[in-house]
């Protein structure tokens, strides 16, 4: 099999990882959820780079729908949510070749902060867009009377750092145990 098609499978099994962990109920209330997901495609797109990020982050995307995880107003709004959200997930790529190397020179505390930064580099990009679909299209649900720009803002933002948070810490422990993980042989 040739280096790319791996890489496709690869990305494939853990879009599907990232779906089955997103099962996992982390939902408090309506709005707010740490998405556990998001620690998966992280890892893949640390060790792959943010292309192939941003191919598995579209397919976790796209896996909500005949899984039946859609949550649907409009078709703009699903697009949005789903295929686009999820898709920059895979920006986290872009500090790929910067944990690899500092991973090959053992640098350790500058790969924690650069594991750090790419997570919440991942939740920021996904997180902006479920904002611009919260404030656009469910603001007429919008909790306490909050106006829909705001309510969106805070519910998206506490759920993006949340996640944020939970990714890095799984991150730096899989560091620490297994860095191999960050860095592909082939």
């Amino acid at each position: 099999m040739n280096s790319n098609t791996k890489i496709w499978v690869e990305g494939t099994i853990i879009a599907a990882l990232a779906m089955i962990l997103s099962f996992i109920p982390t939902n408090i209330g309506s709005s707010f959820s740490v998405s556990l997901g998001q620690i998966p495609l992280t890892v893949f797109a640390i060790r792959r780079g943010w292309r192939p990020g941003l191919m598995a982050g579209l397919v976790w995307g796209l896996l909500h729908f005949p899984l039946g995880q859609v949550w649907y107003l409009s078709v703009l709004q699903v697009l949005i949510e789903y295929p686009v959200a999820f898709t920059f997930v895979g920006f986290a790529g872009l500090y790929s070749k910067k944990i690899q190397a500092a991973i090959k020179t053992n640098a350790g505390k500058r790969v924690i902060a650069l594991l750090i930064n790419a997570s919440l580099l991942g939740a920021t990009a996904r997180y902006f867009w479920h904002f611009v679909a919260g404030w656009i299209f469910w603001g007429a649900y919008a909790l306490w009377n909050l106006n829909p720009w705001l309510f969106s803002l805070v519910m998206n933002s506490a759920s993006g750092l949340a996640t944020a948070l939970v990714t890095a810490i799984v991150l730096v422990f899989l560091y620490r145990t297994v860095p191999q993980i960050f860095s592909p042989k082939a």
